[in-house]
């Protein structure tokens, strides 16, 4: 019984890394993905670091990545900047691998 308790716990421990992981990839895609926003926005470094840090605060307001897109549209749209939802998926995207990248060469 101990081996099968073992187990156990291995995979409760892999699920919790795993999670955790998921998160932090998502957190910083959020910010890279921020970054690339405000690149076209052409904001200043010290405003381009405040609108990252609002992408990132703006995924909590619903599960998924609808109320970050929702947010890029509304403010690439507000700064008069022509980028569609198909380009800020595809940002998203490269946002991801990039993040997966950065995380896992940190550790």
């Amino acid at each position: 019984m101990t081996t099968f308790d073992d187990r156990e716990r291995a995979f409760e421990a892999k699920f919790a890394r795993d999670g955790e992981m998921a998160f932090r990839v998502t957190a910083r895609r959020n910010k890279l993905v921020g970054q690339w926003a405000a690149e076209r926005m052409e904001l200043t470094p010290a405003e381009t670091d405040a609108y990252a840090t609002s992408v990132v605060q703006a995924d909590f307001e619903e599960v998924g990545d609808e109320d970050v897109i929702r947010k890029l549209i509304s403010d690439l749209a507000a700064a008069g900047v022509g980028c569609g939802e198909s380009d800020i998926r595809q940002a998203m995207a490269d946002c991801t691998v990039e993040a997966r990248r950065q995380l896992l060469e940190s550790m």
